[in-house]
C-alpha cells in the first residue's frame, strides 16, 4: 500500500510538473505569435502590395517603351540606305543609240535666191529649239537661211550676237548638206520689200508647203518668232532628224564658252567624282510668271504681283498661287527639293551643281537646301572671278555654261519643266538616256503636305513613298507622249510632250540602225 501511495504521488507530481510545462511553452510561444490581424491592417497591406506591383510594372515597361520608342524612331528618322548604284546609275536603255542620218529619200534644199530671216525669240534654250526649226521650215520651204538675230529685249536684256554664242562656222559647214545657211541677207536684197510673217505654232508640213507660194510674190520672208514653230509628231522622218542635226550637232556653243564648260565639269569631279546638276528654277521672274508664292513674305509675294502685272506680254495676271501649287504647276522650293533629295537617298555630303540664275530671296530661302546639304555650288563659286569676266551681263552665256554642267553631269534634276529642263532632259536621252530624275510635283505637294501638318514623318515610310513615286522617272527609254485626253483643236497640241524632250523614235533607235 505504502508503494501504490508513493507511486500515486509520483503520478502526481508528474500532472502537476506536466501542465506547468504546458502553461509554461503557451505563455511563450503566446509571447512570439502575432495576434489576429484587424481589417484596417489588411487593408493597408493590400494597397502596399498593390502599390509595389504598379511601381514594379512601370519601372520595366518604361524601359521597353523606351527601347521600342527608340527603335521606332530610328525607323522613322533616318532615310533607306540606298545602294550607291541605285542613286546614280542611269536606266537600262536597251542598247538604244542616236540615229540621225537622213534617208536615201532625203534632198538638199537648194534656195540660192530666196531667203528667211529670223528674229530668235525667248531664252538661251527657246532660242535653241527655235533655231532648229527655222532650219527644218527652210529645208521644207527650199530656202536659204539667214543667221538668226537672237532675242535682245526678253527678261535678260543680253546683247549677244548668234556668234557670241554660237560657232557660227560650225553651225554653216555642219549643216551644208542639208540647207544653205549665209551669215547676211545680200546687199542688193537688204531694201527690197519682204513677206513678214508669224507662222502658227506646231504646224505640219501642209501649212510650209503652203507658205512657198509667197515666193511667187516676195523673194524675202522675215519670221517675225522662231519657237514651237514646227509640230512634235507626224513629221517626215527625215525632217525630225534634221531637227535633231541641227541641234545637237550644228549648234555647239563657241569656243571660250565649250572650253570653260568643260574645265567647269573637270573641277566637279575632281572635287567628289560624282554631281548632281540641279535647275533650281526658283528665280524673280518664274515665280512671278507662275504666281507661286508659297512660303514667301507678304512683301515678297506683292513684289512678284507687281512684276506680273508690269510684264506686257504676260497675259496671266491673277493668278490663284494655291491652286496653281496643289496642281503641280509650281516650281520646288529649295526647301521641298532639300526633302525630296533626302527621300530619294542621296546622303549630305552629295555635290550639288546648282544650274540656276539669281535664286529669289538670297541665302534666306537657299539656306533651306543648303542646311540639308551643304555641298552646294554656283558657276561663281567653281570658276574664277577672271574666268567669267567676259560673260558678265550675258545671261544667255552663262546659261550656256550651266547647259553643258548640266548634260555632263551624273544626274540632272529639275525643279521645274522649263524650257532648259526639257531641252536637256532630251539631250541626255538623245546621248544615251543619263539619268535624268524628274519631280512629280502634284503628287510631291500632298507629300509636303502631310509632313507639314505631322500625318507623315520623315524616314524610310516618307523614302518608301517617294521613291515609288519616281520609280518610272528616271529618264529611261519610253516613246514620247501625246495630247492630254479630252483636249480638242489646236489646244491639244500645248499638252503634247515636246519633240526635243524626247526624240524618240525618230532620232534614237536601236544598235543596228544607230548611225
Amino acid at each position: 500500500m505504502r508503494k501504490e501511495r508513493k507511486r500515486r504521488s509520483a503520478d502526481d507530481c508528474d500532472m502537476v510538473n506536466n501542465r506547468g510545462s504546458a502553461h509554461y511553452r503557451t505563455s511563450a510561444t503566446a509571447k512570439f505569435l502575432p495576434r489576429k490581424p484587424s481589417p484596417y491592417s489588411i487593408t493597408l497591406y493590400i494597397i502596399i502590395l498593390f502599390a509595389f506591383s504598379v511601381f514594379v510594372f512601370v519601372f520595366y515597361s518604361k524601359d521597353i517603351l523606351e527601347d521600342e520608342q527608340k527603335t521606332l524612331f530610328s525607323e522613322e528618322s533616318q532615310p533607306q540606305q540606298i545602294p550607291d548604284e541605285q542613286l546614280w546609275e542611269a536606266p537600262f536603255s536597251y542598247g538604244l543609240r542616236p540615229c540621225v542620218k537622213p534617208t536615201i529619200r532625203y534632198k538638199v534644199a537648194q534656195g540660192w535666191d530666196r531667203y528667211l530671216t529670223v528674229r530668235s525669240n525667248g531664252g538661251l534654250n527657246q532660242m535653241r529649239t527655235g533655231i532648229s526649226d527655222m532650219v527644218a521650215v527652210a529645208h521644207i520651204m527650199n530656202a536659204t537661211l539667214v543667221i538668226p538675230q537672237l532675242d535682245k529685249r526678253s527678261f535678260w536684256q543680253d546683247s549677244s550676237t548668234f556668234s557670241d554664242i554660237f560657232d557660227e562656222i560650225h553651225f554653216i559647214s555642219t549643216l551644208e548638206g542639208d540647207v544653205r545657211i549665209v551669215k547676211k541677207l545680200p546687199k542688193e536684197l537688204e531694201s527690197v520689200p519682204r513677206a513678214r510673217k508669224h507662222f502658227t505654232s506646231w504646224s505640219g508640213m501642209s501649212y510650209y508647203e503652203e507658205m512657198t507660194q509667197l515666193w511667187n510674190d516676195f523673194q524675202v520672208i522675215h519670221v517675225a518668232k522662231s519657237d514651237s514653230r514646227l509640230a512634235n509628231n507626224y513629221l517626215p522622218l527625215d525632217i525630225q532628224r534634221l531637227r535633231c542635226r541641227a541641234l545637237y550637232h550644228a549648234l555647239r556653243f563657241s569656243p571660250s564658252i565649250e572650253n570653260l564648260g568643260k574645265k567647269l565639269v573637270e573641277r566637279l569631279r575632281s572635287r567628289e567624282g560624282r554631281y548632281i546638276a540641279l535647275h533650281l528654277r526658283y528665280e524673280k521672274d518664274m515665280l512671278s510668271f507662275t504666281g507661286c508664292t508659297y512660303g514667301l513674305t507678304d512683301v515678297e509675294a506683292e513684289e512678284l504681283r507687281i512684276m506680273r502685272e508690269n510684264t506686257n506680254h504676260w497675259k496671266m495676271k491673277k493668278i490663284n498661287s494655291t491652286e496653281q501649287r496643289i496642281g503641280g504647276f509650281c516650281p520646288l522650293t529649295p526647301k521641298e527639293v532639300g526633302i525630296f533629295l533626302q527621300a530619294l537617298g542621296f546622303p549630305p555630303s552629295t555635290l550639288i551643281y546648282v544650274a540656276a540664275g539669281e535664286i529669289y530671296g538670297g541665302n534666306t530661302h537657299l539656306s533651306e537646301l543648303t542646311s540639308r546639304f551643304p555641298n552646294v555650288v554656283f558657276k561663281e563659286t567653281v570658276a574664277t572671278q577672271e574666268e567669267l569676266k567676259e560673260f558678265t551681263n550675258h545671261a544667255s552665256q552663262t546659261a550656256a555654261l550651266d547647259y553643258i554642267i548640266s548634260i555632263e553631269s551624273d544626274v540632272f534634276i529639275p525643279s521645274y519643266s522649263g524650257n532648259m529642263a526639257r531641252v536637256v532632259e532630251g539631250h541626255r536621252r538623245f546621248l544615251g538616256h543619263r539619268k535624268t530624275i524628274t519631280p512629280d510635283r502634284k503628287g510631291l505637294v500632298k507629300i509636303f503636305d502631310e509632313l507639314e501638318t505631322g500625318q507623315l514623318k520623315k524616314g524610310s515610310s516618307l523614302s518608301d513613298l517617294v521613291i515609288q513615286l519616281h520609280e518610272n522617272r528616271q529618264g529611261a527609254p519610253r516613246k514620247r507622249e501625246g495630247p492630254l485626253p479630252g483636249i480638242k483643236g489646236r489646244a491639244r497640241f500645248r499638252t503634247e510632250e515636246s519633240f526635243y524632250q524626247n526624240p524618240y523614235p525618230e532620232c534614237i533607235c536601236g544598235r543596228s540602225k544607230a548611225h
